[in-house]
């Protein structure tokens, strides 16, 4: 054979079975086999098969009524609405933590600072004297007037 002559292949017959053919039903499958036909096309060919039923027509669609737009939009506001509202009282529980927060630190710093002074105030009772300043000169003068008038 030449390289550009095309193979031609002949099917083969298989040899027949001695095991009956058995049909197999399916779920939704007819449970009985429908009729064989044979047609005779317009150029003479015979074409046999299984009749096919026609498909069935869908159901109807349902129309489903037509929503008014203005309810739609309706809709859409009362939405915008109660998330607008949700928003507002996130950010008014956040004001309040927030002041009770800035509260918290203002009475932390009055303790820090009233502490502060109470030890400073011990320390300075504890039998250490006084740095000179006003107020060791306004004894002075008090001790001194005092002894002015005596």
């Amino acid at each position: 054979m030449h390289e550009n002559t095309p193979v031609v292949h002949h099917p083969v017959p298989l040899p027949p079975t001695h095991a009956p053919l058995v049909p197999q039903h399916h779920a939704n499958a007819p449970q009985t086999l429908p009729e064989v036909q044979t047609v005779q096309l317009p150029d003479g060919r015979l074409i046999t098969g299984y009749a096919l039923t026609p498909a069935k027509d869908p159901e109807p669609y349902r129309v489903r009524p037509a929503i008014s737009p203005v309810a739609v939009n309706i809709a859409i506001g009362g939405i915008g609405f109660l998330a607008v509202c949700g928003g507002l009282l996130l950010l008014a529980t956040f004001i309040t933590a927030l002041a009770a927060l800035v509260q918290q630190l203002v009475i932390l710093a009055a303790v820090l600072f009233g502490g502060l002074v109470v030890v400073q105030a011990l320390r300075l009772g504890s039998g250490r004297r006084a740095p000179a300043g006003t107020t060791v000169h306004i004894r002075r003068a008090v001790i001194k007037r005092n002894r002015f008038h005596n």
